[in-house]
């Protein structure tokens, strides 16, 4: 028993000190109150940190420098059930004054994304805060290198695919029918959506659904009941994910446990409603534009606990 409790503590010691804090989840002025439930913000950025030359050609993602944004996603769990709500980066909305260099930076309209693009993970928390009226607990980021290091931990995970996919852009080149993705090959699907018309929006609904068979895959009996799978699959995916400075390891489990719920159908996965996929906005480009009365009931909904109903799009 003394071995146990030992191996235990060491090993939960062990897993907290691989996971990296950031201080997002900041109190400020006119932050909305706390609603029924618990909410997590999770991004995916374009981040090349960790990645040589050789693996940003492997992985098509090219070399920028910083990171941006390639995806975003709500996941709400509370008395209605979870729900899964991807965020547009393009979606038109007010991004809050900030600090930048010892100047405050008035307000302004623009992509969601740009919000990261000049604040960072704070920023875009504050924006999304405000823009959704939902009051963040956690958050999760992932960079392309994390998201390609955990998927090969896996020894790959299994997606099953209507019609194939080849996106010269991403990389993505898949056939038809069920298949195990490797790591490289999962971060193209992800990432894919130059073959697609409905462009972002497509993409968005097969990242839900990859991470969906991500989440189930690392909670299955083959992962988390076998040591020389769960270990390496806990160091590459503690160490891929940066969090808000209050989120610890039951946090993180829990969250790819609600994951997996939505894999196996229970609960809900949409993207906020929306009116206009493709509003031009002088000085800014192509936005997304919500459908502002079905934006504000989904997430009333969310707020009070009540189950929603996947928008039709």
């Amino acid at each position: 028993m003394l071995l146990v409790v030992t191996f235990g503590t060491v090993t939960y010691f062990w897993a907290s000190s691989k996971i990296h804090h950031e201080d997002v989840l900041n109190d400020y002025q006119g932050r909305p109150s706390g609603s029924e439930g618990t909410t997590w913000l999770i991004v995916g950025s374009d981040s090349r940190e960790g990645l040589d030359a050789t693996d940003r050609k492997r992985l098509h993602t090219g070399k920028a420098e910083g990171k941006r944004t390639d995806s975003m996603m709500l996941l709400h769990k509370g008395k209605g059930g979870t729900a899964l709500i991807s965020l547009p980066r393009d979606s038109y909305v007010q991004i809050p004054a900030y600090s930048k260099n010892g100047k405050t930076v008035k307000a302004q309209k623009d992509k969601l994304n740009a919000a990261f693009a000049l604040g960072g993970a704070p920023l875009l928390a504050r924006t999304v805060e405000l823009a959704t009226g939902i009051r963040l607990d956690h958050y999760a980021e992932i960079g392309f290198g994390g998201f390609n290091n955990i998927v090969d931990s896996m020894d790959g995970v299994d997606i099953c695919l209507k019609q194939p996919i080849k996106d010269e852009k991403s990389g993505a080149d898949l056939q038809a029918g069920c298949q195990t993705l490797d790591g490289a090959q999962a971060l193209a699907f992800v990432r894919a959506r130059y073959f697609d018309p409905r462009s972002d929006l497509g993409r968005m609904e097969r990242q839900q659904q990859f991470l969906g068979s991500l989440a189930k895959k690392a909670k299955s009996a083959g992962v988390l009941l076998n040591p020389f799978s769960a270990f390496p699959v806990a160091d590459a995916s503690l160490g891929a994910v940066t969090v808000d400075e209050d989120t610890g390891l039951f946090d993180l489990y829990d969250l790819f446990k609600d994951m997996g719920t939505l894999s196996g159908g229970d609960g809900v996965k949409t993207t906020v409603p929306i009116a206009n996929p493709g509003y031009d906005v002088k000085g800014v480009g192509s936005t997304v534009l919500w459908d502002d009365k079905g934006a504000k009931a989904l997430f009333q909904a969310l707020r009070e606990g009540r189950t929603v109903d996947a928008p039709k799009h």
